[in-house]
């Protein structure tokens, strides 16, 4: 069994806008409540560090990893697995159009592996209210650089 957050939200932007928000990394302390920061390259297999505020006002570093990205449309990432199948992750951006000056934007964050009760009872909510968070900030950007 997993922890799944999935997010879909349409937004009033195109897809070309909304990509640059997601992957304009540098700026993410200007929009984003959850991820306040990120570095990547965004080449399959390297790193993608970032800076998230889980509980509180408190901010955490966490490392993972890019595993795909089809560009103007999505990318994945995952975090390094704990062995023995204790802790995976996959999180994933993804852009379909809806027109010319519209998109859909689906957030989707699984979490799984035998430790799963511990994280999410600790964390469930705090995700749950990030993710949410990051994805309503997602769409409030795009429209307002469109």
């Amino acid at each position: 069994m997993a922890f799944v957050i999935d997010d879909t939200v349409q937004i009033d932007a195109p897809a070309e806008v909304v990509w640059r928000v997601l992957t304009d990394f540098p700026r993410y302390r200007e929009w984003n409540p959850f991820c306040v920061s990120a570095e990547s390259t965004l080449e399959p297999g390297a790193p993608i560090t970032m800076r998230v505020r889980l509980l509180g006002s408190g901010e955490r570093t966490q490392r993972e990893y890019i595993r795909s990205v089809t560009p103007q449309t999505g990318f994945t990432y995952c975090m390094k697995p704990i062995p023995l199948g204790a802790l995976h992750s996959e999180r994933s951006h993804t852009l379909t159009p809806l027109g010319a000056d519209r998109c859909r934007y689906d957030s989707h964050f699984e979490l799984g592996g035998w430790l799963l009760p511990v994280v999410t009872g600790l964390m469930g909510g705090a995700l749950r209210r990030g993710f949410g968070a990051m994805t309503a900030a997602v769409a409030e950007r795009a429209v307002q650089l469109a």
